[in-house]
């Protein structure tokens, strides 16, 4: 993609809507919209990376009540032709077409490559990457299993939802809360990974959420590693312009 002369490209991540209840969190989801409002105005496009919904289940006929704000400004945005993409976290994995069919959003499962104006970005989540976290790594290979899914979309949705939603807000593991205190390069699992990612193959950005820590830093080879925070403490987001890319807190 080469960005348009004025336009730039916005990045977002971690607003965990829902957590740790609906009434908590609609202030944050009024807040991501207004967000959304403002960077329609010259975004290229918009990239959305997890953990947007603190609990997403797609049903045959049914996806989760609430959320109209987000989604409707989402819809908004897509339809006004300015492209929308999103990666699920380890709170919204279980995404089945909805966002493609209503929204016109491509969902990402994996981590992807972009190049824009000749900058090369390896994108994703970040959940589960590299030889660490092997306990999660566990956990979301049970979530992920068909079998399970199968079984899971059989209880009621309002039974299988409170379930979720109780275990993703009190089991950390899941919820993905973080030690918001920056660990040294040598301990940050995303940092060590895109490390290693670097040694095979060149990229200018690795991009993620999860860490729920904003962080900007280079990490050899004319590279940087960046987490975009969160929409829960932080309230942060990355901004590319075409040649630099730059964390900003939306106040």
């Amino acid at each position: 993609m080469q960005i348009p002369k004025g336009k730039k490209i916005y990045f977002s991540s971690d607003n965990h809507l829902g957590a740790p209840t609906d009434e908590a969190s609609l202030p944050r989801e009024k807040k991501f919209v207004a967000w959304l409002d403002d960077v329609k105005t010259d975004a290229a496009a918009i990239f959305l990376l997890g953990d947007l919904f603190d609990f997403w289940f797609e049903y045959g006929t049914v996806v989760p009540k609430g959320f109209v704000r987000t989604l409707g400004k989402l819809a908004e945005i897509s339809d006004s032709g300015i492209p929308i993409y999103f990666f699920v976290g380890n709170h919204d994995l279980w995404m089945n077409g909805y966002f493609e069919k209503e929204l016109n959003i491509p969902v990402y499962h994996k981590p992807k490559e972009f190049t824009f104006n000749d900058k090369t970005f390896y994108i994703a989540h970040g959940d589960g990457l590299g030889p660490f976290d092997k306990g999660y790594k566990r956990m979301k290979k049970v979530f992920t299993n068909p079998i399970f899914k199968f079984l899971f979309k059989w209880l009621h949705p309002d039974i299988g939802m409170k379930v979720a939603q109780y275990l993703s807000v009190k089991n950390k593991l899941i919820s993905g809360e973080h030690d918001a205190t920056f660990l040294g390069e040598d301990k940050e699992w995303l940092i060590q990974f895109s490390k290693s990612e670097l040694e095979k193959k060149h990229s200018d950005f690795f991009v993620y959420g999860h860490r729920h820590l904003p962080m900007d830093l280079d990490i050899g080879q004319g590279s940087k590693y960046v987490n975009l925070g969160d929409w829960i403490t932080y309230f942060t987001y990355g901004v590319f312009d075409g040649e630099n890319f730059e964390l900003k807190t939306y106040k």
